[in-house]
């Protein structure tokens, strides 16, 4: 395990820059035209940046990202 040390303004660069990379996978995830092997690539990636950014994102914030049932989930 690392850790890290960040003052405030890093915390919210961090913070935009893992709600964007969500974004950015859900879309790509809802995207039927990308082959089934990508959409697995992402979905993996996609449940170690969420669990990046569970880490500090308050419940609220969290709770937008929160995967549904709309994409195949990954089982490991």
């Amino acid at each position: 395990m690392l850790g890290m040390l960040f003052n405030e303004k890093e915390c919210k660069e961090l913070d935009y820059v893992l709600r964007k990379e969500l974004d950015e996978m859900l879309l790509d995830l809802s995207d039927q035209r990308l082959d089934a092997n990508i959409r697995h690539a992402i979905a993996s990636r996609y449940k170690t940046v969420f669990r990046m950014y569970a880490r500090f994102a308050p419940q609220k914030e969290l709770s937008k990202y929160a995967r549904n049932g709309k994409f195949p989930q990954i089982k490991h």
